[in-house]
């Protein structure tokens, strides 16, 4: 029985079907996000000049835009976890982002009944409709949805390593234009610059921040290139992933602030070990997921020795700066 199960000609219904109502779903979605706005678009309207509704107008646009509330809302609460807890978190916050739209709305509406369109009412309402063409763009299923996780962390990684550069390459002093030349003596300045000890030291978590963004980058193509949906296992896998990499460019963040004048070289060395355990801990999941083909190994072990050594050479220059 099972092996007749496994047939192609015997599934091909069952995909179909699948097909069918992956369809269904996107479509009752997309219809949900359209009844949002043009609810919100009726209820803006109603109470955009004078005189206002009446109570019967009223409570017709309440229930109104109460039932748009609830077709939106189920669409969120409909989704499976087992398609993607990834997927799931953002078609929550898209559908959370439409709800507070709405709220602004109201709360602008409440707040001059009866008067003509005022500039909040026209923002929130806008805000509504922003909102709605925002949902319209989400992923349709986990993997894109992990992609887009990843993407992001890579893209804060690049802009935390690019403004440490700028900040060494502009000047001795980071903070230079944010004071007043009459605060810029010797005696009251100096713990806005950087010694050379403290860019040997920079140098070198320079490189652990940077093996951050090729992990990234790394796993973003793995992620595109080998993962599959086939089962819940498969998709666990991906949320394991995102839920991994979330916590990378937040440890850059930490390191990065930490290091800059006056550099607190107990704070370093603390965001130092937390970025180099996220980083073991994204790797290690890598490698034991589906994504990690036989190709892939290469990389996550030599970026897993690259985020070793440089451990290293920061203990290093940590133990003689404080010899």
């Amino acid at each position: 029985m099972s092996a007749d199960n496994s047939r192609p000609d015997v599934l091909t219904p069952l995909r179909n079907l699948c097909n069918s109502v992956k369809c269904s779903r996107d479509r009752v979605r997309g219809e949900a996000v359209k009844s949002a706005s043009q609810e919100a678009t009726k209820l803006s309207v109603m109470f955009s000049k004078p005189p206002p509704p009446s109570e019967e107008d009223c409570v017709k646009i309440a229930e109104s835009v109460q039932k748009s509330v609830l077709t939106l809302s189920t669409v969120y609460f409909w989704l499976p976890k087992s398609q993607g807890v990834t997927l799931r978190k953002v078609v929550r916050d898209a559908t959370a982002e439409v709800l507070d739209g709405l709220v602004h709305l109201l709360e602008a509406i409440l707040s001059s009944p009866g008067e003509s369109l005022s500039q909040e009412q026209l923002m929130s309402t806008g805000g509504v409709w922003a909102a709605c063409d925002q949902f319209n763009q989400l992923p349709k299923e986990n993997r894109s949805a992990v992609l887009g996780v990843l993407t992001a962390c890579a893209g804060l990684v690049k802009d935390a390593l690019e403004e440490m550069e700028q900040a060494l390459a502009e000047a001795q002093d980071p903070f230079g234009d944010v004071l007043d030349d009459e605060d810029d003596d010797d005696e009251g300045n100096q713990d806005t610059h950087w010694s050379e000890a403290d860019r040997l030291l920079i140098a070198q978590c320079q490189g652990l921040m940077k093996a951050s963004g090729a992990s990234l980058r790394k796993l973003c193509a793995a992620v595109r290139n080998n993962s599959t949906l086939e089962t819940e296992e498969k998709i666990a896998q991906l949320d394991d992933l995102a839920d991994a990499a979330r916590e990378i460019s937040p440890s850059v963040d930490d390191l990065a602030l930490s290091l800059y004048p006056p550099v607190d070289r107990s704070a370093v060395e603390l965001n130092v070990c937390k970025l180099v355990c996220v980083l073991k801990k994204v790797l290690e999941i890598t490698r034991s997921s589906h994504v990690c083909v036989e190709a892939d190994v290469s990389w996550v072990e030599f970026l897993s020795g690259a985020v070793e050594h440089n451990l290293q050479k920061i203990t290093s220059v940590l133990r003689d700066c404080g010899s």
